[in-house]
């Protein structure tokens, strides 16, 4: 299994093994090999960029890399799971002062990036051409320095395009980190094994186990607040006119829903952690 050796990557990738119960036996940021702790895989740090190569080539079964880097190098690999962390888009910018506001505007002109393959690929879908600057590094420098009109660069939080004079005007991508395979790969049991260990844990993380009190009278009003496609639990409790309500739902449902569940007479309402989860 081959993982980022460095980058915005790397450490959730160790942290995701680490929280399976298959990290490395010597997690330092100087080892290229290792053996996991406790199942028979070996690992391989490389660039996250070289992944998708080492995947095809059958250098290793699979790895972690970036959705970005695999649609750029075009390489003959599968997406096993998505992990849940690495989010950014690849996003068109210019300076502050350019009028352009949209991705058509940019046609004819000159764009720095170092995703030349999957930047012409995405304007040729939308009927577009433009003149595609290869920079490995610093794209958002590029403008200032007259090397190009607008830049396409991933971006997370938008910090950097500001820091350096440059606003968005258009997503070319949408990209995470994923777990990969060899297209055609014939060991299909290791691979689902690793899909079901990891997954286990981007599931849980994506989820919270709720738990509440509320009253009989109110049941049916409050198991229909519930964003789970599942039937919660639903226990008595000593006390007849109350019974405890069980149940899992998505982490970024809880905001919304602890208020209604308050106004629906609930109490004694708790959100848990969850280790792991096999769906």
């Amino acid at each position: 299994m081959a993982l980022p050796s460095k980058g915005r990557l790397r450490e959730p990738s160790w942290a995701l093994l680490e929280a399976s119960g298959v990290a490395p036996q010597e997690p330092s940021e100087r080892v290229l090999q290792s053996h996991c702790r406790n199942a028979d895989i070996d690992l391989l740090f490389v660039r996250a960029d070289d992944v998708p190569e080492y995947v095809q080539d059958g250098v290793v079964d699979c790895g972690i890399t970036g959705l970005d880097l695999i649609e750029e190098r075009q390489c003959g690999v599968e997406v096993l799971l998505r992990l849940g962390f690495g989010y950014c888009s690849l996003t068109a910018a210019v300076l502050q002062e350019d009028p352009a506001n949209s991705l058509e505007d940019l046609a004819g002109r000159r764009i720095a990036t170092s995703h030349p393959g999957l930047v012409s690929r995405a304007f040729a879908a939308r009927g577009l051409s433009a003149d595609i600057v290869t920079v490995s590094g610093s794209v958002e420098i590029s403008p200032r320095l007259g090397l190009a009109d607008a830049v396409v660069d991933l971006v997370s939080t938008g910090s950097t395009l500001r820091s350096n004079g440059l606003r968005a005007i258009g997503v070319v991508f949408e990209s995470e980190a994923v777990l990969i395979g060899r297209t055609g790969t014939s060991d299909k049991e290791a691979a689902q094994t690793l899909i079901t260990v990891l997954g286990s844990v981007v599931n849980a993380r994506e989820s919270r186990y709720l738990l509440c009190n509320v009253p009989a009278s109110r049941l049916e009003e409050l198991v229909a607040l519930l964003p789970t496609t599942g039937s919660p639990s639903i226990m008595q409790l000593a006390s007849t006119e109350l019974v405890s309500v069980h149940a899992v739902v998505p982490a970024a449902d809880i905001w919304s829903l602890l208020p209604q569940l308050e106004r629906c007479g609930a109490s004694s309402i708790l959100t848990l952690s969850i280790e792991r989860m096999v769906r």
